[in-house]
């Protein structure tokens, strides 16, 4: 089995998240970016493999190359700020020693942020498919990418860990980021959109993960998080119609 992680500027992580991994198998495939840093030379130090394909706002797009630099039969796919435990690990070596009939597994996820372990609203711990037969995926969309694959789909146990953001600043450089790259994709997609139906978007997305998804249940930061969707939530649908006003 490879892992697969994609970085740009992971310094800080890129070693906890390799040393997470490696309990699953020695082959670690980190896909970079451009990385300014030195990411790629902990990685290196650490026995990973390191590729380069360079950034074009199309997360999809970097997670299918890796895919030409699988030679595994299974792929394992990390972010990062992503951590696994033992448990998960164990479960891993497991699945992936296994005879067919083969399946997608997906991982639980804790997430953390500021500092604070959130167990409501939208950063609640989610499932997110991350194993897979290498030939039997494939990633769609720019920015909340998502697998494609035919295979049934199974819950491993144990979890991930996942940092996400440690400052304000890094959290408003991704949501303008990730704002744009999701207008711009879903423009291009022929997706239309009006002032009307962005508040109405962003005002349903607060509602659900307000109170449906009890957000305002973490308290504080909690009920932050949940205006901060709110406005994520709009941002992309406004920027939407400029896209098309323009």
């Amino acid at each position: 089995m490879t892992v697969v992680i994609l970085t740009y500027n992971e310094e800080k992580l890129i070693e906890k998240a390799i040393q997470s991994a490696l309990p699953c198998t020695s082959h670690v495939l980190v896909v970079d970016s451009g990385s300014t840093d030195q990411t790629t030379t902990i990685a290196k130090e650490l026995g990973a493999t390191v590729v380069y394909r360079k950034w074009d706002d199309d997360f999809s797009a970097q997670r299918n190359f890796a895919l030409q630099h699988v030679t595994t039969q299974w792929v394992l796919y990390l972010d990062a700020d992503e951590f696994i435990n033992q448990e998960l690990a164990e479960e891993i070596r497991r699945v992936t020693s296994q005879e067919q009939p083969f399946y997608s597994y997906e991982i639980v996820r804790r997430a953390f942020a500021f500092g604070k372990r959130f167990k409501h609203g939208s950063m609640r711990p989610d499932k997110v498919q991350r194993l897979f037969p290498r030939d039997a995926v494939t990633w769609i969309n720019k920015v909340h990418e998502r697998p494609e694959t035919n295979l049934a789909v199974k819950t491993l146990k144990g979890y991930a860990d996942h940092y996400t953001y440690t400052s304000w600043e890094q959290y408003w450089n991704k949501f303008n980021h990730y704002t744009s790259i999701w207008a711009e994709d879903a423009y291009k997609r022929g997706k239309k959109g009006s002032y009307l139906s962005a508040f109405g978007h962003a005002t349903y997305g607060f509602i659900k993960i307000t109170f449906l998804d009890k957000g305002i249940l973490d308290g504080w930061l909690g009920l932050v998080m949940c205006c901060n969707h709110f406005m994520y939530t709009l941002m992309k649908y406004v920027k939407l119609v400029g896209l098309d006003k323009r």
